[in-house]
């Protein structure tokens, strides 16, 4: 579904990216861990078409979304194109990246309404429908600022949701919530995961981690070092890098 080669990008002088390859199956979690500045968050912009990578290409659903060739660099600047192919990629950041004027339901109706060309009253039901699969459809008409963090992130995976994307992205969606809060978010992620959902996750919940991915993901100074099931990135990891940053957390 979702397929990176060769992914390189730095800021200035300093590589963040080093010729990443990674391969997303269909209706599979994948799941990044890694220190803090190791590139995770870049890499899942750069598959999110948010960041513009300086080399290598990535694949969505067996189509070329971004060739870094000198020859096809243009196809990244075609904001109409560009614009489409973000559509089909669900992207659940940090912050929940809500506006406080509106209400959960018009939060969610936003990209319907104004991407997907949707009337209100159809746009409205839709968003009810994706607040429900999140467990917020009595908040619908709530203004951010009336709910806790974890219901805001919620939202915003339920405006993400909506836009019905082949696959959905989380950066670290549960670093800015209350330890209290945090599950409710997972709980909904892993539901996601029991349903099918493509998924690519950056998180530092190594339990949550174990419980959903079919693949972990270890990255360490821009590049993948190992790459293998739950079990056994977390029972017996193969690089060194794997078993120092593991045995750090523990």
């Amino acid at each position: 579904m979702l397929k990176a080669q060769n992914l390189a990008k730095s800021y200035g002088p300093v590589p963040i990216l080093t010729g990443v390859s990674l391969e997303v199956k269909a209706g599979t979690t994948s799941v990044i861990i890694g220190r803090s500045g190791s590139g995770k968050s870049t890499l899942l912009r750069c598959l999110g078409l948010l960041e513009t990578p300086d080399a290598g290409t990535v694949i969505l659903d067996g189509e070329q979304v971004f060739d870094g060739s000198a020859a096809h660099r243009w196809r990244f600047g075609r904001e109409r194109e560009l614009a489409r192919h973000r559509s089909e990629l669900g992207m659940v950041f940090q912050r929940f990246n809500l506006f406080p004027h509106m209400t959960a339901a018009e939060n969610v109706m936003l990209g319907l309404t104004e991407v997907r060309k949707i009337g209100r009253r159809a746009a409205r039901a839709v968003a009810v429908e994706h607040l429900a699969k999140v467990g917020l459809d009595a908040l619908a008409d709530r203004y951010p600022s009336e709910m806790s963090g974890g219901q805001q992130q919620r939202v915003a995976i339920a405006r993400a949701l909506s836009m019905r994307p082949k696959v959905m992205l989380f950066d670290e969606p549960t670093s800015a919530l209350d330890a209290e809060l945090v599950n409710e978010v997972l709980q909904v992620m892993r539901n996601l995961s029991t349903e099918g959902m493509t998924m690519v996750v950056v998180t530092h919940e190594l339990r949550f981690a174990r419980e959903v991915a079919n693949e972990v993901l270890f990255v360490d100074g821009g590049t993948i070092v190992e790459s293998a099931p739950p079990e056994q990135i977390f029972d017996s990891p193969q690089e060194e890098q794997t078993r120092v940053f593991l045995s750090a957390l523990r």
